[in-house]
């Protein structure tokens, strides 16, 4: 997604320039881009006249928020104790085998990205994986390439 001055703008000018205002504008930042862009973070400084490294710093902080570009779907895959014993590894294992990523890591065409979580609050449905806001429970290795395919499709509008 291409990253535009005027919609930074747009949402610097919902906020009042105070920097006890700085993680909701960023949190606006990454719902918008799936992450907080390098001018977001610039233009946020001199909004907000603090300097950078105390943004980046708590945008390091705060797992929910990503620096680098995520994939247009984001996949959340349990790793807590009751979907570890219910085989969230071999799941692990899968999703790198069908896609090519590990935690942390986004498909080359920027459709996927994989998060390992340690609770989704989803315990009776172990394992659990996430897609996008997507619950999906009770999860085997004979599923996933089913989904994932369905998302694909999605995107390439069939």
């Amino acid at each position: 997604m291409q990253v535009s001055r005027e919609e930074i703008s747009g949402i610097l000018s919902q906020y009042p320039k105070e920097q006890r205002y700085s993680l909701a504008i960023m949190q606006d930042m990454q719902r918008k881009y799936n992450y907080i862009p390098r001018e977001g973070m610039e233009a946020l400084s001199e909004y907000l006249g603090c300097p950078l490294s105390t943004l980046y710093s708590m945008a390091t902080f705060y797992k929910a928020l990503s620096l680098k570009p995520k994939g247009r779907h984001i996949i959340k895959l349990c790793d807590g104790t009751a979907c570890h014993i219910r085989g969230a590894s071999p799941l692990r294992d899968g999703i790198n085998r069908l896609l090519g990523i590990d935690a942390d890591e986004t498909t080359g065409d920027g459709l996927f990205s994989l998060e390992l979580v340690n609770c989704l609050g989803s315990c009776a449905l172990a394992p659990v994986m996430v897609v996008d806001e997507t619950y999906y429970g009770k999860m085997t290795l004979e599923k996933l390439p089913g989904i994932l395919d369905e998302y694909r499709k999605e995107e390439s509008g069939s």
